[in-house]
């Protein structure tokens, strides 16, 4: 294994050297990884797999929307009839996944989250 990592070493340093790398889409920006450390190790290649082939675990579809919602309404002016539909249907998706948790009520972390999401938003 050692000959295989020094020769991969070599072709990326003669790479960077040849400039391949210049000029990249989102050079110099920190990379986005993915937070699945609340999925089983075990699970965590499944679900890679799913996600990355456009495909969500069904208990994951309202976080997603819940993330473009949250884009929208970043975009979007505040007070706006956009902005209000877009709030309201955020309100209606955590909801859900309260209820699909077998809760009706917020636990005090969640409602702090969504307190300042929502202070967030309004700015």
């Amino acid at each position: 294994m050692l000959l295989f990592q020094k020769l991969a070493e070599q072709r990326i340093q003669e790479a960077m050297e040849e400039g391949a790398f210049d000029d990249l889409p989102g050079q110099g920006r920190p990379l986005e990884f993915d937070d699945d450390s609340m999925v089983p190790a075990e699970l965590r290649t499944a679900y890679r797999l799913l996600k990355n082939s456009g495909h969500l675990p069904p208990e994951l579809g309202p976080n997603a929307e819940i993330r473009e919602i949250e884009d929208l309404l970043a975009r979007v002016e505040t007070g706006s009839e956009a902005h209000r539909q877009a709030r309201a249907r955020l309100e209606v998706l955590v909801e859900r996944i309260n209820l699909g948790r077998g809760r009706n009520t917020y636990l005090k972390a969640e409602q702090a989250y969504k307190e300042k999401l929502l202070r967030k938003l309004d700015k």
